[in-house]
């Protein structure tokens, strides 16, 4: 029966509705939060290389993050800013949107592996600082990075593949700004129930998965620092972790509002607002959460401005 049936080859994003001037405003917001971001964590990565007051795990592992955040936002944002430019140009290919699709998921999932990584981070700093420059050393940081990266790319080949093994009949239009799986999923004329219920569960395994370790590792850095009798004890134990934890509750809540729902056909205008959120607004905030509070940081970042005016200045 599926036989007769002619899957579309290519899809017409139908992006951000309204007049055209709407459509500027939009483009001038959306260029400014991506241009920041691009931006602010691309300097925390240099400075972070260049700095050898910052050569430490947490530093290396915000570097990561980094980015990760810059290849996560531009799997999408580019696209999408083109779009609410010449909205005649929102037009890609099968093969286009499987490969945004998988970057897109492959790279959030490796996010959410590293900030597992980080939280075990954070609690070997707090809870076994004499340690910490033994179990965190090079090695063991290089090789957790790259299961993160692995972990992350090979998680998301089944459900990616199982997305594009359907059939798309109904239509050729996705109703999203990039290739949402939630509007491949409407546009199938399979039932996509069983898919939709082995796709959420995976969602919930690799959440679950990747959270664990977070929520173990903050239950004994608290643990920990209840025991510490003075407050500026307190504020610097706080301090190791505050970027991070800020990370995780941003990050985790994005996911479990996005990808943690048994119905993956959500309505367009819900799942484009997250979809926002993830891609544009957290990884737009994120440079700030990792350096406003961050004193290190900020005097690297301090000398390295004052080091270049000098070099400039000659």
């Amino acid at each position: 029966m599926l036989g007769n049936y002619s899957s579309a080859t290519e899809f017409f994003l139908l992006g951000f509705p309204g007049s055209q001037e709407v459509r500027r405003i939009l483009f001038a917001t959306f260029f400014l939060l991506y241009a920041v971001t691009v931006m602010g964590n691309v300097v925390f990565i240099i400075t972070v290389c260049v700095d050898k007051c910052l050569q430490s795990p947490m530093y290396f592992f915000l570097g990561h993050l980094c980015v990760l955040e810059i290849l996560i936002t531009s799997t999408a944002v580019p696209f999408m800013l083109w779009g609410l430019l010449l909205p005649s140009t929102q037009i890609m290919s099968l093969t286009a949107c499987a490969a945004q699709l998988y970057l897109y998921l492959s790279l959030g999932t490796s996010e959410l592996a590293l900030m597992g990584v980080m939280a075990v981070d954070c609690y070997v700093a707090v809870c076994n600082p004499l340690r910490y420059d033994i179990i965190m050393n090079s090695s063991t940081c290089i090789w957790v990075i790259i299961v993160s990266w692995v972990l992350g790319f090979l998680s998301e080949i089944w459900p990616v593949y199982a997305t594009f093994q359907l059939t798309f009949c109904k239509s050729s239009v996705l109703d999203h700004f990039y290739c949402d799986r939630g509007q491949l999923l409407k546009v199938s004329c399979e039932d996509t129930l069983f898919t939709e219920f082995i796709l959420f569960l995976m969602a919930v395994f690799i959440i679950i998965v990747s959270l664990i370790p977070t929520i173990v590792s903050y239950t004994y850095i608290i643990s920990t620092i209840l025991k510490i009798p003075s407050a500026s004890g307190w504020r610097k134990s706080f301090s190791t972790c505050a970027s991070h934890f800020t990370c995780v509750v941003i990050g985790y809540g994005s996911c479990l509002f996005f990808y943690m729902k048994p119905k993956q056909t959500q309505a367009a205008e819900y799942n484009q607002i997250v979809s926002l959120l993830v891609l544009v607004v957290t990884p737009f905030l994120n440079p700030f959460i990792f350096t406003l509070r961050n004193d290190k940081f900020i005097q690297a970042f301090g000398d390295g401005m004052k080091h270049c005016y000098q070099l400039l200045k000659n």
